[in-house]
């Protein structure tokens, strides 16, 4: 997809569209990839598991300040990230989003609530929103998703993109990244994150079945021992339903 700013008008952007497979309901960007889905009688809750892994901020940030934390999705996709941060966590969300084709879907197909007090929608190219002042700092769970109708690679991959990611976080928010595709980008991706964030602040699972590699990046690295990484994960699946302590199987920091 170009990277020219949101309306201009020579910005070529992708049909957006949608199929149904049972109870699943499937967001496509005029492919056959899938960029999104929701379960049609469950719509705020998370149907595929790198979606659920794009949590894994959450063995992190104190429990009991997620509500009311800001939540920020780069590439809204189905919204299934920013509605579970909303309707689930409480957290006051921000999604940034180039096509506007994508919000309409998310609000019509997918159930995406309307703007209100604690979310905002921005239809604009996050290369440029993030590098604006009044987001610096406010951030507690970034989620990056950047991918254009092809999947091929992230859109937005470079050290500087990762700079300004780690410039939005709160002291103790976390970056989670989804990097999937059919080249051979992930090494290179993860040392452009570890060059803005420390290789120390950077962890990672392994893939899923479908290829999905989430790599988390924290504004202040830590190490948490084993048993607070169990108790944390327990706590998630406790308090919210996300499988999280299967993820510890499958979770490690890039260095020990």
């Amino acid at each position: 997809m170009s990277r020219k700013k949101a309306g201009d008008p020579a910005l070529e952007l992708p049909e957006v569209n949608f199929s149904e497979d049972g109870e699943i309901r499937y967001l496509h960007l005029g492919t056959e990839w899938i960029q999104g889905s929701m379960f049609l009688d469950r719509p705020y809750d998370i149907e595929l598991e790198y979606v659920q892994r794009m949590f894994g901020w959450l063995l992190f940030y104190p429990h009991a300040q997620v509500k009311g934390a800001h939540a920020m999705q780069l590439g809204l996709g189905a919204g299934t990230i920013t509605k579970f941060c909303y309707k689930k966590l409480k957290m006051t969300c921000t999604a940034i989003e180039l096509n506007p084709g994508v919000l309409h879907a998310c609000r019509g197909w997918f159930r995406l609530p309307p703007d209100d007090e604690r979310l905002r929608v921005v239809l604009a190219d996050a290369l440029q929103e993030i590098q604006k002042e009044e987001w610096r700092g406010t951030v507690d769970a970034l989620a990056v998703d950047l991918y254009d109708e092809e999947a091929a690679a992230p859109v937005l991959d470079t050290p500087d993109f990762y700079r300004h990611c780690r410039e939005l976080l709160t002291p103790q928010g976390v970056m989670t990244v989804n990097l999937f595709g059919r080249s051979s980008s992930y090494g290179e991706s993860v040392e452009k994150i570890c060059a803005a964030f420390g290789e120390d602040a950077v962890w990672a699972f392994k893939p899923t079945r479908e290829g999905n590699a989430i790599v988390l990046a924290q504004r202040t690295a830590s190490r948490p021992k084993r048993e607070q990484l169990t108790a944390a994960a327990e706590n998630i699946q406790e308090k919210w339903d996300i499988p999280a302590p299967k993820w510890l199987r499958v979770f490690k920091p890039l260095t020990t």
